[in-house]
């Protein structure tokens, strides 16, 4: 099925926190060709989808796959659907589904790109992501952490920066003790014509609370499987995150 299955690594020179991240030097490699290189473990077609020409010759040089995407797109997802056009054109190829790999998670892990890629194995599978239990109290009420609730089957039922549920009868430095909490892990996984179609969605008085663009697919009906990972992957945000990396001796 992997041979099915497209990776795409969305990647942008512009950031408000760290401008050109994606070019960022990791150990004598990019961050992208790191990714890129993580990607590669697991699926056999992977592209970097950017709007930068910069961008585009850092990949080929290293010898990846680039398809160039309109500076327009405000999401990832956005960035994705065009690149999903383009590489089918490229690859004279369909695919059944498409992988959304964050591009700032250099030692993103194989393992827990295999886990998206294997719910679609079931062809029902509309979406696809990861959660990861929670573990200490300071995560679960981080709003930057985007909190998920999920069914006995497991399906995304709702995701949100405040901790969810609700323990009513427990005092809040226990809630992480007396219930099994989610963080979402943002790798994403959609089946190609549900990709095209929830690009097609307005914003949704879900997501525009939350700012979670995932809300607008569950108020419009589309289902979010979900697989768990105890793994997490090193997101580099900014500069100092990345000084901090080259610090830990993480990088042979």
């Amino acid at each position: 099925m992997t041979n099915n299955i497209l990776g795409l690594i969305p990647a942008r020179y512009g950031s408000t926190r760290f401008p050109g991240k994606p070019l960022a030097d990791i150990g004598g490699k990019t961050m992208i060709q790191r990714v890129y290189e993580q990607t590669k473990k697991e699926l056999k077609y992977v592209y970097v989808a950017t709007d930068d020409r910069r961008i585009e010759a850092a990949v080929k040089a290293f010898g990846g796959q680039v398809v160039m995407t309109s500076v327009d797109h405000q999401s990832g997802t956005d960035r994705c659907a065009e690149a999903l056009e383009k590489v089918q054109k490229l690859e004279n190829k369909t695919f059944h589904a498409v992988l959304n790999i964050q591009g700032d998670e250099p030692f993103i892990s194989p393992e827990q790109i295999a886990l998206v890629a294997g719910c679609f194995e079931n062809e029902e599978t509309q979406l696809a992501t990861l959660v990861k239990p929670i573990s200490v109290s300071e995560d679960l009420f981080n709003a930057n952490k985007p909190k998920v609730v999920v069914s006995a089957d497991k399906m995304a039922l709702y995701f949100s920066r405040s901790p969810i549920p609700y323990l009513r009868s427990e005092p809040e430095d226990q809630w992480v003790n007396k219930h099994k909490y989610f963080n979402h892990i943002g790798l994403y996984g959609y089946r190609t014509d549900v990709l095209k179609e929830i690009t097609q969605l307005p914003l949704a008085r879900l997501e525009l609370a939350e700012s979670l663009e995932q809300l607008r697919w569950l108020e419009n009906g589309y289902k979010i499987r979900v697989e768990e990972t105890n793994q997490q992957a090193i997101a580099i945000d900014t500069p100092e995150d990345l000084e901090k990396l080259l610090k830990s001796g993480l990088i042979s």
